[in-house]
């Protein structure tokens, strides 16, 4: 997707025999990322919270993550992506009863496989899924708080918490420019649509942007995107907002700068 992404949540409605719903949160960053060896060994913790003065309970579970510039992602089986790290990853514990206003922690193991032939590359990764139980559900063993079941919509809320494991010193930084095309001009906007994949082996977030120059080789300013998290294989869509800009021809450099020599950049003519 350090947010490195901004914290995912999965937001559900489902029908259920309740109108309760689950309050819990997790402490801190979604996405926790390390720099290792073949055959290391490391732990981390997710923390997750009660937001409720009553108890609460959540379970957790493994998925693979992927994403495209579409909109669309993919919770794959653990291990289904070649890029995955999910068994690598042991958990526990997977059900939690947190009592009310209280935290208590997950804990995570991720064992690096040995790698002779040097063939491991870049980044691996997977997600943790943390997800409220409802009370009164068949999963709960908590009675809803009224004790009466009634037909109703349920809001559950699930955190996705990103593990990426980097082999440290291998693989390479690439970016490839999918598309870039104006859109929204019938509404009085101009926004600059660019679709990038992250085609090499390293998992990044880079700063974007796009620098306009007018007819005489003169700057018209810098216009950031937004910093997202792009993994070996996916793709997102920046939407760059240039509606302050006269109507002109220009040519539009755009940057991805994935830091240090990392820095990949594309030409176009624009004209509004």
């Amino acid at each position: 997707m350090k947010k490195w992404s901004p914290r995912i949540a999965f937001l559900i409605s489902v029908c259920v025999f309740s109108n309760m719903k689950a309050q819990i949160s997790v402490i801190g960053e979604l996405s926790q990322d390390k720099d290792v060896r073949p055959g290391e060994k490391y732990e981390g913790v997710i923390v997750v919270k009660n937001d409720t003065n009553e108890p609460q309970e959540a379970k957790v579970n493994q998925t693979d993550y992927t994403f495209h510039f579409s909109g669309t992602n993919n919770y794959g089986e653990p291990g289904s992506n070649p890029r995955s790290n999910a068994r690598w990853v042991t958990f526990s514990p997977s059900f939690l009863t947190i009592p009310p206003q209280g935290m208590m922690a997950v804990n995570f193991v991720v064992n690096i496989p040995p790698d002779p032939e040097k063939k491991m590359l870049g980044t691996y990764w997977s997600m943790l899924m943390i997800e409220g139980i409802p009370k009164g559900s068949a999963e709960s063993s908590l009675p809803p708080k009224d004790n009466k079941a009634q037909m109703g919509i349920m809001q559950i809320i699930r955190y996705g918490v990103q593990i990426a494991s980097h082999i440290a010193g291998t693989g390479a930084r690439n970016i490839k420019f999918l598309d870039v095309k104006l859109v929204g001009q019938e509404k009085n906007k101009r926004i600059l649509q660019v679709d990038i994949e992250n085609s090499g082996d390293i998992g990044m977030r880079p700063e974007i942007y796009v620098e306009l120059f007018d007819e005489k080789g003169m700057t018209r300013g810098k216009f950031p995107g937004s910093k997202y998290r792009l993994y070996p294989g996916t793709s997102v869509r920046q939407a760059i907002d240039l509606s302050s800009v006269p109507a002109g021809t220009y040519k539009a450099l755009v940057v991805v700068d994935a830091g240090g020599d990392d820095v990949f950049g594309a030409q176009y003519t624009l004209k509004f």
